[in-house]
């Protein structure tokens, strides 16, 4: 969706930022590319910009339209991607560790062998929300993750939406406190299968974080 990408960049440059992170399904099809670089040089975050793929970007989807994304268009741009790999930063004497898994074999290689237990605060990005379900806790402190749209196609109904993306998802989007870490699942600026939403507008989300 290119309005919401360059109305989500928009609103990123007038704000300082300490970090941006993706989490995967960058391109929908190589069409995009151009756009998707443009976004990625106008990000800038006083601590960087980290992004992992998505299934999408891998090629291991149902979605007959999609295409696999070139990784280099990613770190050419000055983001740090992140293949089942890891990168630390200093922030006013704390060490922060952000960990990028990589959505093709996720569900074999667990993130925690990446875990620095020395990290003040250790941030997993991954593209499949159902990760916490595997993690072991107190390995991450945050998990932020995407893949559902929020349902993409939501029906209303007297029990609430009817989300006709992964019907069975236990986490479609926004903050949930899970057993393993806390956990964002952002609904995202795509599209799957077709170029259109209901009732699940896309979205870029600022959080803040606050020590206790």
């Amino acid at each position: 969706n290119g309005h919401a990408l360059e109305q989500a960049v928009s609103w990123a440059e007038q704000d300082d930022l300490d970090l941006v992170a993706m989490t995967g399904d960058l391109l929908s099809s190589q069409r995009g590319e151009a756009k998707l670089r443009n976004a990625l040089r106008r990000l800038r975050a006083r601590h960087g910009t980290y992004a992992i793929l998505g299934n999408h970007d891998v090629d291991v989807t149902r979605d007959p339209f999609s295409r696999p994304t070139d990784p280099s268009a990613v770190e050419e741009e000055g983001a740090v991607l992140l293949e089942d790999d890891a990168a630390s930063f200093d922030v006013r004497g704390r060490l922060v560790q952000i960990v990028g898994s990589d959505p093709r074999d996720w569900e074999r290689r667990s993130p925690e062998r990446l875990a620095d237990p020395a990290a003040d605060l250790r941030i997993l990005l991954s593209h499949f929300p159902d990760v916490v379900h595997r993690l072991e806790p107190g390995a991450f402190h945050l998990v932020l993750a995407g893949h559902l749209h929020g349902g993409q196609i939501c029906l209303p109904t007297p029990r609430g939406k009817l989300r006709l993306e992964h019907l069975r998802a236990p986490y479609w989007e926004g903050l949930h406190h899970t057993p393993a870490a806390t956990l964002h699942v952002s609904r995202g600026l795509g599209t799957s299968f077709v170029p259109f939403r209901f009732l699940a507008r896309p979205e870029a989300t600022k959080l803040t974080l606050r020590a206790v």
